[in-house]
């Protein structure tokens, strides 16, 4: 579902970019404004998206019991040395 969402807003975003501002709604084909920004946001979904995915493997499927056992290692490690 969130791939599908992403889908649908890069081509939302691709078609707003392309229409030009002026009455005769002429699309640019030459002119590359915005597209740092596009590329951003893109970039911030994508985050988004693996963030979630993570988040949805830790809490579900074991991953919760996974990271509590690097966790309980790192810190046991960590007082080992002290």
């Amino acid at each position: 579902m969130p791939i599908k969402v992403l889908a649908l807003f890069v081509q939302l975003q691709t078609i707003a970019m392309s229409i030009d501002n002026t009455p005769s709604g002429r699309i640019r084909r030459s002119d590359e404004r915005g597209q740092a920004t596009t590329e951003y946001a893109l970039v911030l979904l994508a985050a988004a998206l693996v963030g979630l995915l993570v988040v949805a493997w830790a809490t579900a499927g074991g991953g919760a019991t996974r990271i509590s056992r690097l966790f309980n290692q790192v810190v046991d490690s960590v007082i080992d040395r002290v």
